[in-house]
């Protein structure tokens, strides 16, 4: 099992930056491909970016593409979601999730993940 604790969030004036940080702790990181979800209230959660195992593959929506920047550091046990010129629409809550199977797949469903952290708030004004 492993554990996840996300930080970094917090309110931005749109075009603004925010770094998010998650830190895990529990069994071997590197078994774990890593994943950022966020759902907004009244919406399905949904997929913001992964990374594999090495960090050498990384997927994104659409919607964040070119803006948002997902890698890891795997002596720190850490994940790291950069988030660029954001916008409004990227308010929601931000959460971590690990996948146990981050040696076969790098998942962008969030049914994928077994492993969650508590979530943290991004709220972008206009």
């Amino acid at each position: 099992q492993v554990q996840l604790v996300e930080s970094g969030g917090g309110l931005v004036q749109a075009g603004g930056s925010l770094r998010l940080s998650c830190a895990a702790s529990g069994r071997t990181f590197t078994n774990y491909a890593m994943g950022w979800f966020r759902q907004a209230p009244g919406k399905e959660r949904e997929f913001v970016a992964a990374i594999n195992w090495t960090g050498g593959v990384t997927y994104y929506a659409d919607s964040v593409k070119g803006r948002f920047t997902i890698s890891r550091d795997n002596a720190k046990n850490t994940v790291t979601l950069q988030m660029n010129s954001l916008k409004p629409e990227d308010t929601a809550v931000y959460y971590c999730a690990a996948d146990r199977q981050g040696r076969l797949r790098v998942g962008v469903n969030w049914h994928e993940y077994e492993y969650w952290g508590q979530g943290t708030q991004v709220t972008v004004s206009s």
